[in-house]
């Protein structure tokens, strides 16, 4: 029992080192990882060989299908080229089982070392990243160290060499056995490893061996199959095309097993080298042979998963919060910036609509609006719950700034909504149903500070998109424009008043109102602009520059 609990401790280290590489690569070059594949998805070989660059480097199939499923989903790539990309990045997983093959256990002990004090001394940091990515590179030598030495004691033991024999009298079930191990341990390139170790120790058969990594494929392909399950149809696309070329790959590859042993196997060395060129070989033909076909699989998976036809409902609209960008972090922030941008618009559809209600005391036109509220505040919730998901250690410092002025935003965006709600209903009680109007100045002058509403709407969403200072300062300065335009216009009203103009004094209320909410809004607007300042270090700390002098003070 003791040397069983050690095997499932050596492979669940083998699973945790894993994990630990490709989350720590995926921190630290998660940005820069998505331009690489954007900038170099031009044509399908580029494409393919971007994959297997990316893939490589993040140690992962799967997270680089779920990086290009999202892209997919954005209609920022064809899936005919994200097929491709995926060919390529089945070859790089490939190539990284090879890496691993081979004896590096001495270096278990110095990235182990390294890492942690990396870790440890530099945790927020790049370099702190780094420090995980060489830890969890040490426990993946370290636990193949540790399966090899497990399995030479549990292989003597009776009921293991019965257990294992099974396994040699069916293709089909070594097969399932790979691709659940695959889904369960979430990586393919794990079990590849640990399949090799245990041919290496003579604790499976070698055409056993083979049936497994077969397997692990099947396996991988299902397990982002399943993780972009609740994704948009498009984000479906991606993992369901690989898996096809997968499943087709298995079903010519099988029969060929044989072959394969009698052939080949005698030119290489070692059963574990055997078994991951044997990965590497699968992978690369199928590249190879599937590479052109990836336009008629598209069309394929397009006719399996067709898209939703495009309707002018907003319930219908594609939504940015991509569940399966969530495991890169970068990618999650992306996604919902570009919904606090879909707010924001909704925002402005709000404001712009508010002034028509104005002039034409449009009942039905304020009811629609203040329906949008709705949106606004479900936005912001659905918004805040997606990011409260992203993991705040996994970012970066930039990242965290970015996750906080978003945050910010979407705050802004709903209490603009609340405001507009309110001044909605104020006009239909006090000016629609009572059939009262505003005098002309009193119109030019909402009408002034609403343009300015919108100048200043339109400043802070690029604010909030680019993060340039010059503009942030800019919006800035326009909080104080607005705030004297609003006494100006309040002291004018109040002259009207005076001079007894009856449409003012039936509306005086309405409009000392209407132009405090709309200083509140663009209160709200000019709010975007602090993070931006205080990153930047352009914002004073206090506004109060010296303290008053009390009486009787001392």
């Amino acid at each position: 029992m003791k040397h069983l609990l050690n095997l499932l401790a050596a492979i669940a280290l083998l699973v945790w080192g894993t994990h630990l590489v490709r989350t720590g690569i995926l921190r630290v070059f998660g940005a820069n990882l998505r331009q690489v594949l954007a900038r170099s998805i031009s044509n399908r070989y580029t494409a393919a060989v971007s994959g297997i660059g990316v893939t490589a480097l993040v140690q992962s199939g799967t997270a680089t299908a779920l990086i290009i499923a999202s892209f997919v989903g954005q209609g920022l790539v064809a899936l005919p080229l994200a097929l491709a990309v995926m060919l390529g990045a089945d070859i790089g997983t490939s190539l990284m089982a090879v890496v691993f093959s081979f004896d590096l256990s001495w270096l278990s002990p110095l990235f182990i070392f390294l890492g942690v004090v990396l870790f440890i001394s530099r945790q927020d940091s790049t370099a702190g990243r780094l420090g995980r990515v060489l830890i969890g590179l040490g426990l993946m030598l370290l636990a193949l160290r540790l399966v090899t030495d497990s399995t030479e004691v549990l292989t003597r033991a009776p009921a293991v060499k019965a257990l294992l024999a099974s396994l040699s009298s069916d293709l089909l079930l070594e097969i399932t056995t790979g691709a659940v191990l695959s889904v369960v341990s979430y990586s393919s390139l794990a079990i590849v490893l640990l399949t090799a170790t245990l041919a290496s120790t003579n604790v499976i058969p070698l055409d056993v061996a083979l049936g497994l990594v077969l397997g692990a494929n099947l396996g991988s392909g299902l397990l982002a199959v399943l993780t972009t399950a609740k994704s948009s149809i498009e984000t479906r696309q991606v993992p369901l095309g690989n898996l096809v070329f997968k499943a087709l790959g298995i079903v010519i590859a099988a029969p060929l097993i044989g072959l394969w042993l009698q052939h080949v196997r005698p030119l290489l060395g070692e059963p574990a080298t055997a078994v991951v060129l044997f990965h590497l070989s699968f992978n690369a033909v199928i590249g190879a042979v599937f590479i052109g076909l990836t336009q008629m699989v598209a069309r394929w998976v397009e006719a399996w998963l067709p898209k939703a036809e495009k309707k002018t409902d907003a319930s219908t609209r594609h939504h940015h919060l991509d569940p399966s960008a969530l495991t890169t972090p970068s990618l999650a922030i992306s996604c919902a910036a570009r919904e606090a941008m879909y707010q924001a618009d909704v925002v402005e559809t709000m404001l712009r609509g508010m002034l028509e209600v104005i002039k034409k005391d449009d009942l039905r036109l304020a009811e629609d609006l203040r329906k949008l509220d709705d949106t606004v505040d479900e936005l912001y919730s659905a918004i805040k719950y997606y990011l409260t998901k992203i993991s705040r250690e996994a970012l970066s410092e930039e990242e965290s700034r970015r996750w906080t002025d978003i945050i910010s935003f979407t705050i802004n965006m709903e209490q603009i909504g609340d405001i507009i709600e309110r001044v909605l209903i104020d006009i239909e009680d006090k000016k629609i149903k009572p059939a009262r109007s505003f005098s002309e100045a009193g119109m030019a002058e909402i009408c002034e500070l609403h343009d300015r509403l919108i100048d200043n709407l339109r400043l802070g969403m690029s604010v909030f998109l680019n993060g340039t200072v010059h503009d942030a300062q800019k919006l800035l300065e326009e909080k104080a424009r607005f705030r004297d335009l609003e006494r100006a216009y309040a002291t004018t009203h109040l002259s009207r008043l005076s001079a007894n103009t009856l449409q003012s004094l039936e509306t005086s209320s309405l409009h000392i109102d209407l132009i405090s909410d709309l200083k509140r809004i663009n209160s709200h607007i000019c709010s975007i602009a602090y993070p931006i300042l205080d990153s930047a270090g352009a914002l004073a700390p206090s506004r109060l520059r010296q303290p008053i002098a009390l009486p009787g003070a001392r």
